[in-house]
């Protein structure tokens, strides 16, 4: 019963990218690969925080599969995450497949709602969301102001919350959906001055298995990924010796490329990964080993 509802739901139409699919489309058969097996191919994924980074590493690996993609970013200061979301937009574009981009702070609720009704209007649906949007403040425990504090947990925490309740209403309809959250190995591995991050990415551990079993009656997926260190902007504004020294602590002795990353998160909104709910899988070339 369950194949069946899952090759019931609407897949994208490339030569009507920006048209709700109407409950007419509901006998659209499910993507399939040359073997057989379900792919991720014509389905809508949401990734928030996808202007940039490991957002936009996602974007990208999801439109090289068939997959319409839906970001957002909001302003930082001292960056023009706007100029970027033009590019990534553009980028998936080029790729073949729908795409929609739009400012949405996720710690505000009726902004999120917002962006996913939109999404769903211009995309005609939602299958997988990737709770990728973050912050840091760094700084000693003793030094934390209490605005740094809560403003990594409300993004990377009540962020993450606000997407997941507002997806899962419309994944619980369709009895379809697959959620990975974006933690760090630095829930269980901290380093120092990073308090406020190390605890928002343990509470987003939690939130991902507590939504797990809330959610697995309805056929929907809720995982998490925990990346090592990652090439990107964020680390290049790091010493070098704090890179030399994530090398040498890596069993590969490399960090991860974003792509690394990506890949396995869309591994875990394809069908291989059906069986799989309430994990986390650490990505960190073997860090937390050392």
């Amino acid at each position: 019963m369950r194949a069946k509802l899952r090759c019931a739901l609407p897949l994208f139409k490339f030569e009507h990218r920006f048209e709700l699919l109407e409950p007419d489309f509901l006998d659209v058969g499910c993507a399939r690969d040359h073997a057989g097996g379900e792919t991720v191919q014509g389905r809508v994924a949401i990734v928030t925080g996808g202007a940039t980074g490991l957002g936009r590493a996602t974007g990208l690996e999801f439109a090289r599969q068939g997959v319409a993609i839906a970001f957002n970013y909001v302003e930082l200061p001292e960056r023009d995450v706007g100029a970027q979301a033009l590019l990534t937009e553009t980028a998936i574009r080029a790729q073949g497949v729908p795409v929609y981009c739009a400012r949405c702070d996720v710690r505000n609720h009726d902004e999120v709602e917002r962006f996913v009704t939109e999404t769903r209007e211009r995309l005609g649906g939602v299958h997988y969301l990737v709770n990728n949007a973050g912050v840091t403040h760094d700084g000693a425990l003793w030094r934390l102001s209490a605005d740094a504090w809560q403003e990594v947990l409300d993004t990377n925490v009540t962020g993450a919350f606000n997407c997941i309740q507002v997806v899962s209403r419309h994944m619980r309809a369709q009895r379809y959906g697959k959620v990975v959250n974006v933690a760090s190995h630095q829930a269980f591995r901290p380093g120092f001055g990073i308090s406020n991050y190390a605890t928002s990415k343990a509470a987003l551990i939690g939130l991902t298995k507590a939504a797990a079993v809330d959610l697995g009656s309805s056929n929907v997926n809720v995982n998490a990924v925990a990346p090592g260190f990652v090439k990107t902007e964020l680390l290049a504004k790091l010493p070098r010796e704090v890179l030399e020294r994530a090398e040498h602590e890596s069993v590969l002795g490399r960090v991860a490329e974003p792509e690394d990353i990506a890949r396995v998160i869309v591994f875990l909104c394809s069908d291989a990964a059906r069986h799989i709910t309430g994990q986390v899988i650490v990505v960190d070339g073997g860090l937390t080993l050392a």
